[in-house]
């Protein structure tokens, strides 16, 4: 070799976090990840799972060319097969399948005949461009409505954002149904924690379970589940009928104040009340209500993970209202809202088809969500035959519904019924194994992805660069969008112009090539400039030229980084000057909704409301499953990485010591969980650190592909046993309303 090791800026894709490193190159091979000390977001700092990112480009379990499949669905049979003939497949279809020609041609250019999917990251931008905007489908379901859509919701459409925390100056935190310390640990974690235990953040925990977060605060307090907003409710309660509030603050800011302030106090939501609901003792509501108003920056973790309970969305609302109520917001060590070093967003030139359907996913939805939907509705429906219209063809990229959509089984009949199903991924997962056409990509070692910003204390653009070429005969993300767009541009056009009017009227006064260029029938027209000039181009115009230098070299930008960066010690660094971080914000401008009318004419309470049908209560003999996930797996996307699997080699169900020693269950016992929609099989956790009337068990295991060996047949999904229940403001899932049973095998 050449003997010289290379250091190239790039961006972790190993979870939604996005820390920046280096990736050291010697002879074209990655061999380690470093933390990237420029940029704001990660601090100089990469976890466990950024470390394992090798691993995921180098997965000898990898998709390393395009396939076919031969066989039945699920069955595993492919073939290997040039690109070329799987755009070709995908176009034309085979004998085992059709082609999206065919199944346009048949819905008469019904665009919305076609559904797509595609996960969290830096690439999924562009792959809504060419399926929704571009092919013009407006079925498109993603990670957002099984993951935080109710915490983003109630936060945006209560206080205007979903806020950052300023953890270095807060003094008091309440963290709910949150488990910083073992389920997501990124470097504010480490802020967060690097503060509690008597440096300064008395820390109070709710949750169910005994976790790690629970041990690192000051007091943990058990709730059952689902029960958060009467708590919430309760510490309001406290607040106006003692008068703990900042009253001037919330006479500025907030609209329906008053009328917030009545109804709390009339539906007497004291903490007695609340006490036979959450299990949490009423004079403990009343110290944290008291200790949280009389602190000087208290916080209230907003939350960041996937819908609990049908009543997440109120929860949220009411979460951002009592935050509100301490005034501490848009200010140093409270909610911070700043502002994003946003670049422009990109014009699109979208076809017009006149015949496609409008999405369908809305019944039981007060207010469906256009852009992302409802998975669980969306596939129900479809299975229900209560779509108005067919839907023939899933594309998924970056998302394996098999294993994070609750029931299972449902998810396989639906993939099932498609007549064309097309995945592009890194690994043959569970729903990838159900595709006719599978299109390797390649990993985030292995490419440029388009440039973002990040940061409202801080903002910062940060890059991902290549650090090797991509392995085997996989393509880049861009690189696959731009050449399905050209395969599918024409065949495509050629169905629009049998079925659409305007577009043969548009032909026959312009002529056919204007009408296939203006008209925005070039699919790849948004994929033509690679994605380096693209990246250049965007940088240099709004920073300038010297940017586009730093950030080439660095990986990261904001104004004045060459005078603001200052290391302070070996692993610390100053990114910004206090004086120039964006503490303050909106200002005059911040609003909070404590009454929201608009509600209430779909039916949602126009103020956070309590429902009695929301009481915790389990049959006999039965176990309300609570689920969640670790900080070294992400999702199901690292179920095959054998680094991972040394830090956390499968999941157990956690059950009470006593329920256990009842049934004859000892500690790794091989027990089976029973629901009304699904069973799974894994080893049993005897602990006292759960409550005897629930079991718990981390998400992301019990892959059935056998195309990956250390995932293949690992613990338990817990997709085949949550019941696929929604929650009614946005059709969520609702991922702890499950009952279940367990017995020893």
């Amino acid at each position: 070799g050449t003997g010289k090791a290379e250091d190239i800026p790039v961006l972790c894709g190993m979870c939604v976090n996005k820390c920046a490193a280096f990736a050291r190159v010697e002879d074209g091979v990655v061999t380690k990840l470093n933390p990237n000390p420029y940029f704001p977001k990660s601090r100089n700092m990469l976890c466990p799972r950024g470390n394992a990112g090798i691993q995921t480009t180098y997965d000898a379990d990898r998709l390393k060319y395009p396939l076919i499949r031969i066989g039945e669905r699920g069955d595993g049979q492919y073939k290997r097969v040039s690109w070329e003939q799987a755009y070709d497949a995908i176009v034309n279809g085979t004998d085992k399948f059709k082609g999206l020609k065919q199944i346009l041609d048949e819905e008469k250019d019904n665009r919305a005949t076609i559904g797509y999917a595609n996960g969290e990251g830096l690439s999924k931008e562009g792959f809504e461009v060419l399926v929704g905007q571009k092919i013009g489908t407006p079925n498109y379901v993603d990670e957002v409505s099984i993951c935080l859509e109710t915490a983003g919701g109630g936060f945006f459409s209560t206080i205007g954002t979903y806020p950052e925390i300023d953890f270095e100056h807060a003094d008091y935190l309440v963290i709910a149904g949150a488990n910083r310390a073992e389920a997501i640990i990124t470097p504010d974690t480490l802020d967060m924690f690097r503060y509690t235990k008597g440096r300064g953040l008395k820390t109070v925990c709710i949750d169910p379970r005994f976790t790690n977060t629970a041990i690192k605060s000051d007091k943990w307090l058990p709730i059952n589940p689902g029960t958060d907003l009467a708590f919430v409710l309760a510490l309001t309660w406290i607040v106006f009928s003692e008068n703990l509030q900042n009253e001037e603050y919330m006479k500025k800011y907030g609209v329906g104040y008053q009328e917030y302030k009545q109804h709390i106090l009339s539906h007497k939501y004291t903490p007695e009340w609340a006490e036979p609901i959450c299990g949490i003792k009423a004079k403990e509501i009343y110290t944290i209500a008291r200790e949280f108003m009389n602190a000087e920056n208290p916080i209230y973790y907003p939350g960041r993970r996937s819908v609990f309970s049908a009543n997440d969305y109120q929860l949220r609302r009411a979460m951002a209202i009592f935050q509100a109520l301490s005034g501490n917001m848009d200010k140093k060590g409270g909610y911070i809202f700043g502002n994003r070093g946003l670049l422009p967003p990109e014009i699109i030139n979208s076809p017009i088809y006149a015949n496609t359907k409008e999405r369908f996913d809305t019944e039981g939805i007060a207010f469906p969500t256009l852009k992302s939907g409802s998975w669980i509705v969306f596939r129900n429906m479809v299975l229900e035959g209560k779509n108005p219209y067919p839907v023939k063809a899933m594309l998924i990229r970056k998302h394996n519904p098999m294993m994070s959509v609750p029931n299972t089984a449902k998810t396989e009949e639906f993939l099932k019924k498609m007549e064309l199903n097309v995945v592009i991924d890194i690994l043959p997962t569970d729903t990838a194994m159900l595709a006719d056409v599978i299109l390797p990509e390649a990993s985030y070692l292995e490419r440029m992805s388009p440039v973002k910003s990040y940061g409202f204390l801080e903002p910062s653009v940060v890059m991902r660069k290549p650090a090797i070429k991509p392995l085997f005969e996989t393509r880049t993300p861009e690189v696959i969008f731009k050449e399905l767009g050209e395969k599918l541009s024409k065949p495509l056009f050629e169905v629009s112009k049998k079925h659409n009017s305007a577009l043969q009227e548009l032909i026959k006064e312009k002529g056919e090539k204007v009408a296939f260029e203006e008209g925005g029938y070039n699919l790849a027209e948004p994929f033509e400039t690679p994605i380096e000039e693209k990246n250049k181009e965007i940088i240099t115009e709004v920073f300038g030229e010297k940017a586009w230098e730093i950030i080439d070299e660095k990986g990261v930008y904001y104004p004045d980084i060459e005078k603001y960066h200052k290391q302070l010690n070996p692993n610390d660094f100053e990114y910004y000057p206090k004086s120039k971080r964006k503490y303050t914000t909106r200002g005059d401008m911040l609003q909070v909704i404590c009454k929201n009318d608009s509600l209430s004419t779909n039916g949602i309470d126009a103020m956070p409301t309590w429902k009695d049908e929301w009481k915790f209560s389990v049959p006999a003999g039965k176990y309300r499953l609570i689920t969640g996930r670790h900080a070294q797996f992400t999702q199901s996307g690292t179920q095959n990485n054998i680094m991972l699997r040394d830090l956390i080699p499968t999941n157990f169900v956690w059950i009470n010591q006593r329920e256990a020693d009842k049934k004859g269950i000892k500690f790794g016992d091989m027990v089976e969980i029973k629901s009304e929609v699904g069973k799974i099989h894994l080893k049993a956790y005897p602990t006292e650190k759960i409550a005897p009337n629930q079991i718990f068990l981390l998400h992301g295991f019990g892959s059935e592909s056998k195309g990956m060996e250390f995932a293949y047949g690992n613990g338990g999904n817990d997709a085949a046993i949550i019941k696929d229940d929604i929650e009614p403001m946005y059709g969520a899932s609702v991922m702890h309303s499950t009952n279940c049973e367990i017995r020893k095998v």
